[in-house]
């Protein structure tokens, strides 16, 4: 089993930045790609951006330049940070973690973390 929690969500003000944190435990030698998804209310969730335990990199096309996912393996943390905050960002962030060998392969288990909340005012 593997345990995500998220942190560092809150309220910003339209242009400004946050990051966030995903900190794994638990079996993450398991685990090789982890991705973090957001979600508004009443729509599907979304894919945002992801990284492979060796620092592949995959990215939603339309954030692509505003937000950037990387990770430190010692401490079993993967960060997004978002820069240039619209109010379309505001959601539910959520991380993924996966157990894919690569971004085109299957998956025989995936955990989520419970959502952080990001809110941008204008």
């Amino acid at each position: 089993q593997v345990q995500l929690v998220e942190s560092g969500g809150g309220l910003v003000q339209a242009g400004g930045s946050l990051r966030l944190s995903c900190t794994a435990s638990g079996s993450i030698s398991s685990i090789n790609i982890v991705s973090w998804f957001r979600q508004t209310l009443g729509k599907q969730r979304e894919f945002i951006a992801g990284i492979t335990s060796d620092g592949i990199t995959n990215y939603r096309n339309s954030l692509m330049g505003r937000f950037l996912v990387s990770r430190d393996n010692a401490k079993s943390t993967v960060y997004l940070q978002m820069n240039s905050l619209i109010p379309e960002d505001t959601a539910v962030y959520y991380c993924n973690a996966d157990d894919r060998s690569n971004w085109l392969a299957p998956s025989t288990r995936e955990y989520w973390g419970q959502g952080t909340q990001v809110t941008v005012s204008s």
